[in-house]
Order: C-alpha cells, then sequence, then structure tokens
C-alpha cells in the first residue's frame, strides 16, 4: 500500500499510528496492496472550511473522505482486488482530542484519531451510517478491525467506542 501521512495541524500527532492502522484497515478489508490512500491532519479552521465547502455544514468535523476510483472490496468470488486511488482522508485532532475526552470510555486523542482513520477508510470504500442497518454494518466492522489491529500490537484496556456522528 502507498499511504501518505501528512501533518499539517501544528498538532503533534502518532502519524506511525494512522499509518500502521490504515494499512491493517486496508488489509484486512482485501484491498489491493498497490492502491493507494491520502491522511491528511488539518487544524479546526481547515476543517471548518472543508465541512461548509463539501457538506454546507457549519464548524469542523472529526473526519471526511473524498474518495477517487471509488474502489469497493472484493467479493468473496474475486480472485484478485481492483487497485488504484482510494482518495483521502482528512481528520481533525481538536476535534478528535475533545470527542475522546467526552465518549463514554474516555481515550486519547491518538486513539480517536485512530478509530477515525478507520471510519475514514470504510467511507472511502462505499460503507455509511445514515441508515440503522448501514450504521451496524459500518461500526461493527469498524470495531472489529481497531479491535484487531490493538490486539496485534498487545494493547490493553478497552477500544475506543465509537464517536463518529
Amino acid at each position: 500500500m502507498s499511504i501518505d501521512v501528512n501533518n499539517e495541524s501544528g498538532t503533534e500527532v502518532d502519524e506511525q499510528a494512522i499509518l500502521d492502522i490504515a494499512r491493517y484497515a486496508l488489509a484486512r478489508m482485501r484491498i489491493h496492496p498497490l492502491s493507494e490512500l491520502s491522511v491528511i491532519v488539518v487544524d479546526a479552521d481547515a476543517m471548518e472550511q472543508l465541512h461548509i465547502q463539501w457538506m454546507d455544514l457549519p464548524g469542523p468535523t472529526d473526519v471526511m473522505s473524498f474518495p477517487m476510483d471509488e474502489l469497493r472490496p472484493p467479493s468473496k468470488d474475486d480472485d484478485e482486488p481492483p487497485q488504484g486511488l482510494l482518495g483521502d482522508i482528512v481528520l481533525c485532532p481538536e476535534v478528535a482530542e475533545k470527542q475522546g475526552k467526552e465518549a463514554e470510555t474516555q481515550h486519547s486523542m491518538d486513539e480517536e484519531l485512530q478509530l477515525l482513520t478507520v471510519h475514514g477508510v470504510l467511507h472511502l470504500l462505499g460503507y455509511d451510517h445514515e441508515e440503522p442497518d448501514e450504521k451496524a454494518e459500518m461500526f461493527g466492522l469498524q470495531a472489529a478491525i481497531v479491535d484487531g489491529w490493538r490486539a496485534e500490537r498487545g494493547l490493553t484496556g478497552p477500544s475506543p467506542a465509537p464517536t463518529v456522528s
């Protein structure tokens, strides 16, 4: 996988963990190993501008996804997953920090950014959470990916509960 993480936020974040969990999520979803992804970390002002421009909603948000080639996970019958440009995930550490503190199981900004990275990857792959059944599928998959990644690294304690709206 070609994954670029670009921190333009001015906030120190665990870029390696973002890269690692994105790679883990894409492998788990059987995305072609030559596919490309970009993760950009921005401050609240930049995120608010994107949120207004693309969603016509005020204020900064936690994560936004901008798909390119609209890749989807291969079905079980596919021998070879398609390759291409997945797109961009934009993360906002200021919002992530606030959400982590307010979550049912409080957690760090970096843990929230890891969760949001997986959330963004799933959006790029066509998952959504507008309808209750879609939300159950997406958030279940998101939890399984985060839990699997944490387990591989021997991380203890509860995984961050979904705080993504």
